[in-house]
């Protein structure tokens, strides 16, 4: 293989803002509802958060370790910290204008006012007042800073007020803090339902409540983010359980990595509290406009249909669809054939949850295992399980509970299934558990059939109405000894490395993926398309690289993070990348390999081409046999490949352009409108 320089590959923290741009540019689309770009603001804030939160963190961590080693693509640890404040900033200057000069501003020429506290009149003031005394005053805990009370603790993601106040009996100065409460709004609705007022300004309005008999001097909000990735150090003796809760104590401790302030803000004020909290120049970001812009949630709940994209709640595929005159046996559905659904275009509910909830109450389903890696508290998948558990069935649940910023949620959940006699893994010591599987063990005569699900997504149905995913049901008997073979790896002292169909990680999927590749490289007519969230390992890189300079054509859609340079010559000049960005959070791994004409190889499933889900995660793709599902796969990744409307382009120096093109392609209405025929030519 080729030695590969440094300037063949894009570094990945500047490939993650890059995403991230893509997301910002979406606020700026006149042709989305108005109320969905507040909602892609509030999307960009949040993903900013997580991304100092865990990447800026562990670099700064290397930083303060002395770490020197290079990136494949040459950067060391401070020069990307130091690439990466020039991009923020940036991205910061156009959030602001972006929500000041035209959101803002859209949103009040529709009666969505953001209106401050200053400007309101006596009667949304008295209602503010009256807010103020029965909802906030009772949580809020002003905090002093004197000889006798050291500088308080200020939380992750927190939003606060630095208070300075002076004493009028003896002229002395003091320094308060007072948090805004994160248990209630991030902006205050107005009695008119379409009027909002930051909370901070209502506070800010109230401090002589705070602070009786002391004058108000001034105050002055700021933010702070600190360093929330968990640490996990497991061992064959330890306990994970109590580990991770001990992490999670821990992660409230994390350094201080981000200082969110106002331009106007008093340098003294902000002297201390750089010193306060042991930050740096570098550490500090000026905000023009309403500091944690992840409140437009707030906003983008009003009821105000018109400003949001038409209501979508997928389709019940054909084959699964009830009749007016019985239920749909999906056991028999699935016995007569795959089916392959994709969300949210094909409907959560009546598919995968139909699924497991029939399982629960099928009588003669004797056990079912599944993998759970993010769910929510009310998941009627969780529910299920209970009741099958409690049945009598035999039921396994594998709980990921190192799934990042969830870990807390999948303890509660872990602990909620046990009571109720669910037995409950951890997973294999050492590895996160990252596949979505799904088996369920029926009896059927004198024999057991197992009837499996191999999804991309999380067993989430809130997420699954809003992020793009696909997965398999099948009955096939090789595919269903592989996962029992794969839970056993999981839950028990199973040495399993191969299996019939499925490409399993940590190596599985790396050595199956590198031998398509190579495969397709040697062939005349080869053929690559690949679609996934990130790119990034280096040994899959080089391969396409290779494969690329043998004369394969290679087609990628990579949602987020992508390090490899396309249409380079003599390197990658057959490779095209992309990226659809829009309504969905693309989220689907297609891998196809071969040309039109011949035999193809189509695998699904929960793994990204990066090290870790190659390396360091449990995950699994499933093939896809059935020619009429391959035709299924093969219309996906065609819109995809057609869209002109969300997709962006790779170019070879790094720069993403967005495709503008005649046809008026937009692969998310596109899909939806597919859907639908399928479903109405059933009716």
């Amino acid at each position: 293989m080729a030695n590969y320089s440094p300037q063949h590959f894009i570094n990945r923290e500047l490939s993650w803002l890059d995403f991230s741009h893509r997301v910002l540019a979406l606020t700026a689309r006149q042709d989305f509802p108005l109320l969905e770009r507040a909602k892609f603001l509030a999307i960009w804030a949040t993903n900013l958060d997580e991304f100092f939160q865990v990447r800026v963190a562990g670099l700064m961590e290397q930083v303060a370790h002395g770490f020197i080693s290079p990136t494949p693509d040459g950067m060391t640890p401070g020069q990307e910290l130091a690439a990466i404040r020039t991009d923020v900033e940036a991205q910061y200057e156009e959030v602001s204008k972006r929500f000041l000069a035209e959101v803002a501003p859209a949103l009040s020429a529709q009666g969505i006012l953001l209106s401050d506290y200053s400007s309101l009149g006596e009667e949304d003031r008295e209602f503010l007042d009256n807010l103020f005394r029965e909802l906030v005053f009772p949580v809020v805990t002003p905090l002093a800073v004197d000889p006798a009370h050291p500088f308080p603790y200020i939380s992750n993601l927190s939003l606060n007020l630095a208070i300075f106040v002076r004493n009028p009996e003896n002229g002395i100065g003091r320094f308060a803090r007072v948090k805004i409460p994160p248990i209630l709004p991030r902006f205050v609705v107005l009695p008119d339902g379409e009027r909002f007022v930051p909370l901070e300004q209502v506070i800010a309005a109230h401090l002589d409540s705070l602070f009786p008999g002391m004058e108000v001097l001034s105050h002055h909000a700021f933010r702070v983010t600190r360093n929330a990735d968990l640490e996990i150090e497991e061992d064959e003796g330890g306990d994970l359980l109590m580990t991770i809760e001990s992490e999670l104590t821990q992660r409230r401790f994390g350094r201080v990595v981000r200082l969110e302030v106002h331009p106007d803000i008093p340098s003294d004020v902000l002297d201390l509290l750089m010193r306060e909290m042991g930050v740096g120049e570098d550490d500090i970001y000026m905000v023009d406009g309403p500091l944690d812009l992840s409140g437009l949630w707030n906003i983008y709940d009003a009821e105000r249909p018109e400003l949001k994209f038409d209501t979508f709640n997928g389709v019940t595929p054909s084959r699964m669809a009830a009749s007016t005159l019985e239920p749909t046996d999906l056991f028999e559905v699935i016995r007569q054939g795959d089916v392959v659904v994709h969300h949210p275009y094909d409907a959560f509910t009546s598919t995968v949850e139909a699924f497991v909830d029939r399982a629960a109450k099928d009588p003669s389903v004797l056990a079912i295992k599944m993998t759970l890696y993010r769910t929510t508290q009310d998941s009627p998948i969780m529910q299920s399980l209970i009741e099958a558990a409690e049945a009598g069935k035999q039921v396994v649940a594998l709980v990921e509970l190192k799934a990042r910023f969830d870990e807390e949620r999948n303890i509660e959940l872990a602990q909620r299934l046990e009571d109720s006699g669910v037995h409950v893994m951890y997973g294999v010591v050492g590895l996160k558990t990252h596949t979505k599987i799904a088996l369920v063990m029926r009896r059927e005569g004198d024999r057991v059939v197992r009837y499996a699900h191999v999804g991309t997504g999380n067993y989430n149905e809130k997420t699954a109405r809003t992020y793009e995913d696909i997965g398999i049901f099948s009955s096939d008997p090789d595919l269903g000894s592989d996962l029992s073979h794969l839970f056993n790896y999981l839950t028990g002292y199973s040495r399993q490395t191969s299996y019939r169909m499925l490409a399993v990680s940590p190596n599985g999927i790396r050595n199956r993926i590198t031998e398509l590749i190579e495969d397709e490289a040697a062939r005349p007519d080869g053929h690559i398309t690949m679609k996934m969230n990130a790119l990034v390992d280096r040994g899959i890189i080089e391969s396409l690289y290779e494969a690329s300079q043998a004369g394969t054509r290679i087609e990628l859609v990579v949602r987020g993070i992508c390090c490899l340079r396309p249409g380079v010559e003599d390197l990658s000049e057959n490779i095209t990348v992309r990226s659809i960005v829009g309504r969905y959070l693309e989220h689907s791994r297609i891998y196809r390999f071969g040309a039109r004409g011949r035999e193809r190889h189509y695998y699904i499933g929960s793994a990204d081409m990066m090290e870790r889900n190659l390396d360091r995660r449990v995950e699994a793709l499933a093939p896809i046999i059935d020619p009429d599902l391959q035709f299924r796969l093969d219309e996906i990744l065609d819109v995809a490949l057609s869209d002109d409307n969300l997709a962006w382009d790779l170019h070879g120096d790094g720069t993403w352009v967005r495709v503008s093109g005649a046809e008026g392609v937009d692969a998310h209405t596109t899909l939806q409108d597919l859907a639908l025929t399928r479903a109405s030519a059933t009716l």
